[in-house]
């Protein structure tokens, strides 16, 4: 029996363990998709476990700052028939470190056309290539409308979604007769004027901790519709791109948002700068006295950017 036979049987022996660990320890292995479990703090103990039960203490956790154009792909999360952003990130690790199921877990699951200035995602690695140059060795493989602007390692447990502490979004709206050529994919065009004015005095309402279940999505389960709001902005900007001021950008910053729960509530804003609402609308659908049709529509979702993600 030669030495390399038993080191592949005592490395496939402490897989079997390991797994078995898992098993006890109540976590569920479906095939072709992440690791389900029961807890944030089980999903960070048995990661780091079952790497140590190996013996693969050079594994690295590698986490990614991430910028795309949300029209070039359908949404962050990996999908079968599509190309999502999640498929065209791991799909480039893998080719660059040669290593197969890379699991790489996002901050903020955005939909179909939604970009992204500051998506965070993560990674594990065995790869010796150094942190700080997998953005430029993943820039070079990438598919258009993706970048990297930002690589760098992280602590063994941290996660790109359960560490976060809360996100930014922004929203570009482009308030003039006529659309943009340059924006058509970034922005949503609003033909009629607004009031940017009442818009702020509604938005201003929204700060604080509140049940938004009238600002989500039907159909959307969640253990709670509390959420806390920590800053909301409307502003008139005058960009480069767009001297003439004519750009309303809405700034909206919390712990954490309900599925739609953002686009939502610019298009109530977006009502209430036609007039079409009362500032005292945002009022009564916090209240709960309203329900989730007495909103907005539903803004689309081109104009929406993920803007950073806070970590402690």
């Amino acid at each position: 029996m030669s030495l390399l036979y038993i080191y592949r049987l005592r490395a496939a022996i402490r897989f079997v363990i390991a797994i078995k660990v898992f098993e006890q320890r109540g976590i569920v292995m479906t095939a072709g998709t992440d690791t389900q479990y029961i807890t944030d703090t089980q999903y960070i103990t048995d990661t780091q476990y079952i790497a140590d039960t190996l013996g693969m203490t050079h594994i690295r956790n590698i986490t990614l700052t991430l910028e795309y154009d949300g029209s070039a792909f359908h949404g962050w999360q990996s999908q079968v028939n599509a190309l999502a952003v999640q498929d065209a990130v791991a799909g480039a690790i893998a080719r660059l470190t040669d290593e197969k199921n890379v699991k790489l877990t996002g901050a903020s699951r955005t939909d179909a056309g939604v970009h992204a200035l500051g998506q965070v995602a993560n990674f594990h690695t065995s790869s010796n290539i150094p942190a700080d140059k997998f953005s430029f060795a993943l820039n070079t493989i990438l598919p258009e409308g993706v970048s990297v602007i930002d690589s760098r390692q992280a602590p063994f447990d941290f996660h790109a979604r359960y560490s976060a502490l809360g996100k930014k979004y922004i929203y570009r709206i482009i308030n003039r007769r006529h659309p943009s050529a340059v924006l058509k994919d970034r922005a949503w065009h609003v033909p009629l004027e607004l009031d940017v004015e009442l818009m702020a005095a509604a938005a201003s309402k929204l700060v604080g901790e509140h049940d938004f279940r009238t600002f989500m999505a039907a159909g959307s389960p969640v253990r709670s519709t509390v959420r806390n709001i920590w800053d909301v902005s409307v502003a008139q900007n005058a960009a480069a791109l767009n001297c003439s001021g004519d750009e309303i950008l809405v700034s909206i910053s919390g712990n954490g948002f309900l599925y739609n729960m953002v686009r939502i509530i610019i298009g109530t804003l977006v009502s209430i700068g036609h007039r079409r609402m009362p500032v005292s609308r945002i009022d009564d659908m916090l209240s709960l006295s309203l329900q989730r049709k007495d909103a907005g529509q539903t803004a689309p979702p081109h104009g929406l950017y993920l803007a950073e993600v806070y970590y402690a």
